[in-house]
């Protein structure tokens, strides 16, 4: 069994679609209770630009649900696009009327340093960067987000959650404390730039304001910690079943993600070998650590994988995101049609998306894990799946 997604659907197009396939039979969800309040988290957050004041977005269930419960079969929903009403002419699936012109289909031939403007147009044999720039952009995230949301629901059965909170704006850190809230997300999303240090966070938002008002845009880092994981997802055995390799590559694929840490590992590289690894130790109550094997870690500084493999701690994952790439005050660019020397064209856009890009790296850790379950544990029902993985923790136990 595998848990795989797929996305389609343009920024501005009629709207944005998930497949989701893998998913047992008989997992309860609820689109309203499962699946919008995803969405609604990731159209949150200080520094949002104007769509987030155009959008609604909810998903529709289209396949793979009956009377509340997955079917087995592949779950297809559609989230639309309200901006689109604004669209239809510049996004028209026939071709364009002769006498329309390029300010009506909105073509775009000054392409943005940092997007896949450019690098698109090449590569596709384009010369309307439009072409590139629909798909390319961080609203296909929405589908993302639902999709994982359907990855948290199953594990949320096994009882594995996820969360996440900001770290860092720009130049600006928030500190972390050494016990995270039990409710990770109930928490953060109580701040507009899902922080967990107040402080941090009002020099956070004067950032922001400042940056906005010089037409510029900002960057940051995101945490993701998951618990409740079991010992043994993943494997050590070959390069693709990695799953330290799956998650980074997961996280990396959203938009403008340019970096990932497990644990704190540029920190580690700096220490010494002693200071850097989790002693081991038989736990006084192997009942209470039975995630973990029966065994405790004085640490986490492996982020919850070693090898390859969890270790049954929470499992710890950073990501960066640059600055985004569509300025107020464009960089300095080429015209595509003629070569000349132009500014990049202006595109809305927020400011920083960084509590947004939180909750879709939930989501793509989510998908990664639900994989990594469906791997070792599944079949083709949530309760077959669920002897599975008890039959696993009691042979552990036995261990223990």
């Amino acid at each position: 069994m595998q848990f795989t997604f797929r996305t389609a659907g343009e920024s501005h197009g009629r709207g944005l679609v998930a497949m989701v396939e893998g998913v047992p039979a008989g997992l309860a969800l609820d689109v309203e209770r499962d699946i919008d309040p995803e969405l609604r988290r990731r159209q949150g957050g200080y520094g949002r630009g104007g769509r987030m004041r155009i959008e609604q977005d909810r998903a529709e269930l289209i396949s793979g649900v009956r009377f509340g419960e997955t079917l087995g079969s592949p779950i297809a929903m559609v989230i639309w696009n309200r901006d689109w009403q604004n669209w239809q002419v510049a996004m028209s699936h026939a071709a364009p009327p002769e006498d329309a012109d390029d300010r009506a289909l909105r073509r775009v031939y000054l392409p943005r340093p940092g997007h896949a403007d450019l690098v698109g147009i090449l590569k596709y044999d384009r010369t309307d960067a439009r072409d590139i720039l629909e798909r390319a952009s961080a609203r296909e995230t929405t589908a993302r987000v639902a999709a994982g949301a359907v990855a948290k629901r199953l594990l949320a059965e096994f009882g594995i959650t996820i969360g996440s909170h900001v770290v860092e704006l720009g130049p600006i850190a928030a500190r972390v404390p050494a016990e995270l809230p039990e409710d990770l997300n109930a928490v953060a999303d109580e701040s507009p730039l899902r922080t967990l240090d107040p402080d941090a966070e009002a020099k956070m938002i004067e950032e922001i304001d400042a940056a906005r008002q010089e037409g510029d845009t900002l960057g940051g880092v995101f945490e993701v910690v998951v618990r409740g994981l079991p010992v043994g997802l993943g494997s050590h055995v070959s390069w693709d079943r990695k799953l330290d390799g799956r998650l980074a590559q997961a996280l990396m694929s959203i938009q403008a993600i340019k970096g990932v840490e497990i644990g704190p590992a540029f920190d580690v590289a700096r220490r010494r070998g002693s200071r850097a690894h989790d002693e081991l130790d038989r736990a006084s109550n192997p009942v209470a650590y039975l995630r973990t094997g029966g065994y405790r870690r004085a640490s986490n500084h492996a982020g919850g994988l070693e090898g390859g493999i969890t270790t049954g701690e929470p499992l710890v994952l950073r990501a960066a995101m640059k600055p985004l790439s569509s300025l107020m005050r464009p960089l300095r660019s080429v015209d595509v049609r003629t070569g000349e020397p132009a500014e990049a064209v202006r595109e809305r856009s927020d400011v920083v998306a960084l509590p947004a890009a939180g909750v879709v790296g939930e989501a793509m850790v989510a998908i990664v894990l639900a994989d990594a379950m469906l791997e070792k544990f599944g079949g083709d029902s949530l309760a077959e799946m669920r002897r599975n993985f008890e039959g696993y923790l009691a042979r552990i136990r036995e261990r223990a």
